[in-house]
């Protein structure tokens, strides 16, 4: 069911369908109802399972096609999340709220998680996660150029609550510590 996820979405994230499409999802209801007022014999819990296997992969093309037509409307909320990161880090959220959550990104944007989580990962490729750390590498690269700026402030300003997870995080994102990335440059 994980592969499923807009099950968990919010009403007006539903599906996005087209009258052809439908037209298709409504014969694959209609399929399993008749099988149930049938009388059941050998193959009527298989053919109920197989519609249902075909209604759900059906579901799945549609999903992954309503990311195709609304690249429009999916590239808006990306160029939101992205003003979303910056107003959060510009201001004191990160210091005073910690790292921003895909949860509170979402409820930002008002998507659902999944919704939301999907949408991301179509449009760039990783994930809500993923594009959040970059974002605070990024900052993080700026910050540590900047003379002056403890590693320690700089995690703190960034929502860390505590600068090892920071350095941590840096490390494994780019190679090096934050001392020693401020060394090399």
């Amino acid at each position: 069911m994980k592969e499923y996820s807009f099950f968990s979405y919010e009403v007006n994230e539903a599906l996005h369908l087209s009258e052809r499409e439908r037209t298709v999802f409504i014969d694959c209801l209609t399929k399993i109802q008749e099988e149930l007022e049938h009388n059941i014999d050998r193959l009527t819990k298989r053919l109920i399972a197989t519609n249902i296997e075909l209604l759900l992969d059906y579901c799945l093309r549609f999903y992954e096609r309503q990311f195709d037509t609304r690249r429009a409307a999916n590239h808006d909320i990306l160029t939101r999340f992205e003003r979303l990161l910056d107003g959060y880090f510009a201001g004191n959220n990160a210091a005073r709220l910690g790292l921003p959550s895909v949860k509170y990104c979402a409820s930002e944007l008002c998507l659902s998680p999944n919704y939301f989580g999907d949408l991301i990962k179509k449009e760039t490729g990783r994930t809500v996660l993923d594009y959040i750390q970059n974002k605070i590498i990024g900052l993080a690269k700026e910050q540590l150029l900047m003379p002056g700026t403890t590693v320690s402030e700089i995690s703190y300003r960034l929502g860390f609550q505590y600068p090892q997870h920071f350095t941590r995080m840096f490390k494994k994102v780019v190679g090096m510590t934050p001392n020693d990335y401020r060394s090399a440059e």
